[in-house]
């Protein structure tokens, strides 16, 4: 199926594409990687009037680590710049995990974090880690700039609460206050599929002690589930067989699955609870081979 028809804008500053945007009245869509949007319109789930194309805008392909350890992924840094990011591994482990898993290489190439979390499919990656981070999108609109906690900026499935006039121009990962740690894993039929279902789990320790936990679900829901009140159990102690039992029979209460062609709602909580137990554990017996 082809297309409906659409104008086509190339923008050569943020403003001007603000400008397009406010022009637009909520008919104009953003294309950075494209690769949700253009299936969307192949298939017509999407027939905006207007595509503002992003990808000649001037530092949005940045991924800078601050000063204060904070990460910014800009809305042109493709998820292969992340993947390749080798650096990220020791600070941001639940990033360096998830990276290789989204999509196929070609996507990666192609796609970016920022458009990932804007298109906010259910069973997509970045959003989970974003959550069980708790990173913010940073959007800037006629008015200025603004930063919305992304468990807050996903407001359902296919649905984020950026204004029509708005850009997301970057992602921010704030820096552990301790030793982080954590991982992503996800159950995908063949590579490159959609994430049957997907656990991303963040955590900062002192020690041996967790002082912070935050924890996301993807595909088991109509939309990313925050299952950070899950990951609570986890917090002022050490990473010890009951807790991280807790924690994983939380986060299977949290998913919300239906029975489908990838499996009974049952499996899929089964799958949660797998994923939390065994990212936990791995993290359990790193600390201990550490001490």
């Amino acid at each position: 199926m082809y297309p409906s028809r659409f104008g086509y804008e190339s923008p050569r500053a943020l403003d001007e594409a603000i400008e397009l945007l406010t022009r637009g009245q909520g008919e104009a869509k953003i294309l950075a990687g494209g690769q949700s949007l253009i299936p969307m319109l192949k298939l017509r789930f999407a027939s905006p009037e207007m595509l503002v194309d992003i990808n000649n805008l001037p530092g949005l392909s940045h991924l800078t680590v601050d000063p204060d350890g904070s990460l910014r992924v800009g809305a042109l840094c493709r998820h292969s710049q992340l993947e390749r990011a080798a650096a990220l591994a020791g600070p941001f482990p639940t990033i360096a995990a998830a990276a290789p898993l989204v999509a196929d290489p070609i996507v990666r190439n192609r796609g970016t974090l920022v458009g990932s979390i804007c298109h906010a499919d259910p069973q997509g990656d970045w959003a989970a880690v974003a959550i069980a981070l708790g990173a913010s999108v940073v959007a800037q609109g006629p008015s200025g700039r603004r930063r919305i906690p992304v468990a807050d900026f996903v407001s359902g499935p296919f649905q984020n609460v950026l204004a029509y006039d708005e850009v997301a121009v970057e992602v921010v990962f704030p820096a552990a206050a301790g030793t982080a740690a954590g991982g992503y894993l996800k159950l995908e039929r063949r590579v490159g599929d959609f994430a049957t279902a997907g656990v991303a789990v963040g955590l900062e320790r002192s020690g041996s002690v967790v002082t912070r936990a935050g924890m996301a679900l993807t595909g088991v829901g109509g939309a990313t589930i925050d299952a950070s009140g899950a990951a609570q159990a986890l917090v002022g102690g050490e990473l010890t067989a009951d807790r991280i039992a807790r924690a994983a029979e939380g986060a299977a209460a949290a998913a919300k699955p239906r029975s489908d062609h990838r499996g009974s709602a049952a499996y899929k909580r089964h799958i949660v609870h797998t994923f939390v137990t065994r990212i936990l554990t791995r993290v359990a017996d790193d600390v201990e081979r550490a001490a």
